[in-house]
């Protein structure tokens, strides 16, 4: 279950579950119950022999009180100067109809996701800290703070820390840019 398209280079999450699950008194038993995901699964991604879809990796960190973000930029160390390239893999985000490509690798200070296709309004987020959402096309519906917005190509949305959101694309050829300032996270 939650594997990505062959050649895709995705960053291997491994070890930061792994220390993660360790860090919270976890087995991988107590982990699978509670992402619904198998223990043989979970062991897999945690020795790096398993890449998770987002879907999957989001499932992991909920259990582990984290993000996929989190467990993204700990699975790679900070770089002073990086590039992402526009053909760069991304990760299947539920099923393969969402994806979403990091633009920020590391553990850096900022985050920044490119999401395209379908993401799942049923999961809510609030960060401690400030997020920016900017639509590049398509359209999308989001709540925040208890208000709905539709969101058209050019349109953002800013949201304070604590503020809790969640959004979906409208249309199917959508693409989304989240940027926000990451939490202090060492893996």
């Amino acid at each position: 279950m939650g594997g990505v398209e062959a050649g895709a280079e995705v960053p291997r999450v491994g070890a930061a579950v792994r220390r993660r699950r360790r860090a919270r008194e976890l087995t991988l038993a107590d982990l699978a119950r509670a992402t619904g995901l198998s223990a043989p699964f979970l062991s897999q991604v945690e020795n790096d022999r398993a890449r998770p879809s987002m879907r999957s990796l989001q499932l992991i960190a909920d259990a582990l009180e984290t993000t996929a973000v989190r467990l993204l930029a700990a699975a790679d160390g900070p770089r002073t100067v990086d590039v992402v390239r526009a053909d760069s893999a991304a990760v299947p985000e539920d099923g393969e109809v969402g994806r979403v490509r990091p633009l920020v690798r590391g553990h850096q200070q900022l985050h920044a996701l490119e999401f395209t296709g379908r993401h799942d309004w049923r999961r809510e987020f609030r960060h401690p800290h400030d997020e920016l959402m900017y639509v590049v096309q398509g359209a999308v519906e989001a709540e925040a703070d208890g208000h709905r917005y539709e969101l058209g190509p050019g349109d953002t949305l800013y949201c304070s820390g604590g503020v809790t959101h969640r959004w979906r694309a409208l249309v199917p050829e959508s693409r989304v840019l989240l940027v926000g300032v990451s939490d202090d996270f060492r893996g």
